[in-house]
């Protein structure tokens, strides 16, 4: 099977889950700045699970980018990373509408923990099916220590949201940050083969 598939695939899940997500924020009934700002934390909450999601779009296609043989390894760890990606709208829509109380905010690093090791075992499993690619392995290497460092990142938030959930903020854009950019590395040693 083709790599096309599941990119469409993937592409429509990811679209739905940004279109569940979107449909949670509800309007204000009072038509004035305060009731606006009474949906500020459910907005801010959707506002980071959409960089999120986006992220992992953008990295998902710039990874499938790498992929020469399907197997059903890829197909069933990329089911697996889209199970986990599903569960954002819940755990945005919870921690907007408790004004990102301690246990919403830790469950929400929970999910992105195990979001970010689906994807790290969907990495794994491309490059074990692609074993013979060298420049793959290159790739992954790089990777390697951005997956570690945010699953480190994720569960110290999770902890932090106890003592100051603010922190457990700053935490979630700084591994956006680290991602936000997809490897460009990938797209230059990938470049030639189209």
């Amino acid at each position: 099977m083709g790599k096309g598939r599941i990119e469409a695939f993937s592409d429509g899940v990811i679209a739905i889950i940004i279109t569940i997500m979107v449909l949670e924020l509800k309007a204000p009934e009072e038509a004035t700045w305060q009731a606006l700002q009474k949906i500020a934390p459910a907005f801010l909450s959707y506002l980071l699970s959409f960089i999120y999601v986006g992220i992992y779009w953008n990295n998902h296609h710039h990874l499938l980018h790498t992929v020469n043989h399907v197997s059903a390894g890829i197909m069933w760890s990329n089911l697996n990373l889209l199970f986990w990606l599903s569960l954002i709208p819940f755990a945005t829509g919870w921690m907007g509408e408790n004004h990102f109380e301690p246990f919403p905010v830790a469950l929400y690093a929970v999910l992105l923990t195990i979001c970010g090791i689906s994807y790290t075992i969907l990495q794994n499993v491309i490059q074990v099916c692609n074993k013979n690619d060298d420049k793959l392995k290159i790739i992954m290497q790089r990777q390697k220590w951005k997956g570690i460092t945010s699953s480190v990142l994720y569960l110290s938030a999770m902890f932090m949201a106890y003592i100051n959930t603010i922190i457990s903020g700053c935490i979630f854009v700084i591994v956006a940050i680290l991602w936000i950019i997809p490897d460009r590395k990938i797209e230059r040693l990938f470049s030639n083969e189209q």
